[in-house]
């Protein structure tokens, strides 16, 4: 055999082995990469299945959470876990700040007209809140902000102050429509004037002076006066009972 054949023969066992070691890392290549984005695609659809089921609904994460688990490795296992315990205290700190259980009153008392009722809450330190309910239905709601101030209501000629240790006094009739200067139960003396639009003050006189100023700013206002309950409403209204 000449030299040019040999080298011919040569460069084509070459050529083939060359070829034989191309096709052979294609296809491991291609494997490789089929392998790997089959792998990535379930697992990107488990994790989204399972995070979709979870904000879907409540009982519907658990569900899925489990689905989840089952399915994903142990990182995507502890990641649903947190998630789902995250979601779950979220929604928890929700419906208590929103007042999904409604709270139970401390007290509930019938009021002067024999009808209505005073449903009273303790909503913090020497705050309280008193709900006017009547045939079913919330009329009114009274609140003591906790900085030395009672609360005070003219409800249709029905007075009632709530206090700011959460005492319910209601009386019927009694008003004077002010301004004016008044006598009011237990020897006090009302000055009532007005000043502004639905803004009336009322200075109660006792036998040293002014011991309290009542005055309204588009709500009525209430005080316990020593034991005398004093209401004056934001129409000028002022009545007394002891």
């Amino acid at each position: 055999m000449s030299s040019t054949t040999t080298a011919r023969t040569a460069r084509r066992r070459t050529l083939r082995v060359a070829a034989v070691a191309l096709a052979a890392a294609a296809g491991l290549t291609l494997t490789a990469c089929s392998g790997s984005d089959a792998g990535g695609a379930k697992s990107a659809g488990r994790t989204d299945n399972g995070m979709a089921a979870a904000e879907s609904s409540g009982t519907g994460s658990s569900t899925a959470a489990q689905g989840s688990e089952g399915q994903a490795g142990s990182g995507a296992k502890a990641d649903a876990k947190v998630e789902a315990g995250a979601a779950g205290k979220q929604s928890g700190s929700v419906q208590a700040a929103g007042g999904g259980k409604a709270a139970s009153p401390v007290r509930t008392q019938t009021l002067a007209d024999g009808i209505s009722k005073a449903e009273i809450y303790k909503i913090g330190d020497q705050r309280y809140r008193a709900k006017i309910v009547a045939r079913g239905s919330v009329l009114a709601t009274m609140e003591t902000t906790g900085q030395d101030a009672d609360a005070g209501l003219d409800a249709n000629d029905m007075f009632i102050v709530l206090t700011m240790g959460g005492q319910v006094h209601s009386w019927m009739g009694g008003g004077h429509q002010g301004p004016g200067t008044f006598k009011l139960a237990g020897g006090w003396t009302a000055k009532v004037t007005k000043v502004g639009e639905l803004r009336y003050r009322a200075q109660i006189i006792g036998h040293d002076g002014v011991a309290a100023t009542l005055e309204t700013k588009g709500h009525d206002v209430g005080v316990d006066a020593n034991g005398v309950y004093i209401v004056l409403s934001n129409g000028g209204v002022i009545s007394a009972h002891k």
